[in-house]
């Protein structure tokens, strides 16, 4: 069978289209014949070797599958050949089949196509934890969303919006403040691209306070970081919740830690794939529950370009020069 792998330290340019033998599923695992693989951005980072896990080379990067069962290890019970399933497995998906821990699985409803699904888990996931037990969200409470067009920005929108909330969506382009207008977004704030000075910080900082509102964002959910960070943790609400989700801007910030004390905030970190392993139940309570979202009509993945196995890199390139709007998601036939 075929699979993408990451060989050597490098961009999406050093990903290689290589022959490798059949999984075999172990105790607690299942075989997945791939049909659509999610592209995130620790894709990106993880073939950099600048994520916090790195898989031992050669490997397929992809953390979020779709597709069809086609055999069990022993002792598997959720799940069975010839089943339709969406998962997430850390790496691994840009292959034709992989062997992946059973309970990591789940059932895919008959109305959801395999693109969508593999678009839901990781992005959704994500942000469910990190409203849900990470900042418990609340209905009429407002939320920031940086780089809100991407796919764990649309993800925010929409779960933003099916909890109740109030969205700034904040982006580089009008034309992306648009595209989450038109899934939610309540009101947009177009920022530019940094990196910024410290006037421009200021500037930045009146934007996002302007946006808000004068009682400030319950929640701000960053994924972007970088000189992005300080300004929108200056919009905050008094006891609000600051979620750093990612650093698609490429830079950790650096933020003055007097300002959690002035503002009576918390600054909340979101390891969604860390907490997935180690709450394993409540993962499998979240997953039901955002299906159950879904099949209401109140959320769905937004994918807006597809890609074969073949050209899983230009895929991932998409995410790393900050292109993509909504989901990239690779197909396999």
């Amino acid at each position: 069978m075929k699979a993408l792998q990451s060989v050597v330290t490098g961009g999406p340019e050093t990903l290689v289209l290589n022959e490798v033998a059949e999984p075999v599923p172990g105790p607690g695992e299942a075989v997945v014949r791939v049909r659509a693989c999610g592209i995130n951005f620790p894709d990106v980072l993880m073939i950099e070797d600048r994520y916090q896990v790195k898989p031992e080379r050669p490997y397929a990067p992809g953390g979020e599958i779709s597709g069809v069962v086609s055999a069990v290890g022993e002792g598997v019970t959720n799940v069975k050949p010839g089943d339709r399933v969406l998962g997430n497995c850390g790496h691994g998906g840009l292959a034709e089949a992989l062997a992946v821990e059973a309970w990591r699985l789940f059932a895919l409803p008959d109305s959801m196509p395999f693109e969508e699904a593999a678009a839901l888990i990781t992005t959704f996931g994500t942000t469910y934890h990190a409203f849900k037990e990470r900042s418990s969200l609340k209905a009429g409470q407002t939320v920031l969303v940086l780089g809100a067009s991407g796919g764990v920005g649309l993800s925010a929108v929409a779960l933003g919006k099916a909890l109740g909330a109030r969205v700034i969506a904040a982006c580089s382009t009008q034309e992306k403040v648009d595209i989450c207008i038109r899934h939610g977004a309540d009101v947009g704030v177009v920022y530019g691209r940094g990196p910024f000075d410290r006037d421009g910080q200021k500037k930045l900082t009146e934007l996002f306070k302007d946006a808000v509102g004068p009682d400030g964002a319950d929640v701000i959910y960053d994924a972007v970081g970088g000189d992005y960070a300080e300004p929108a943790l200056r919009s905050i609400a008094w006891e609000g919740r600051y979620l750093v989700i990612g650093f698609a801007a490429g830079d950790i910030p650096k933020i003055p830690i007097n300002l959690a004390l002035l503002k009576g905030c918390e600054i909340v970190g979101v390891f969604w794939g860390a907490w997935v392993t180690r709450n394993p139940q409540a993962h499998l309570e979240n997953i039901a529950e955002l299906l159950d979202l879904y099949a209401q009509g109140k959320i769905r993945p937004i994918v807006s370009e597809t890609f074969p196995l073949a050209r899983g890199g230009e895929a991932i390139a998409r995410l790393k020069n900050r292109e993509a709007v909504g989901k990239v998601v690779v197909t396999i036939d």
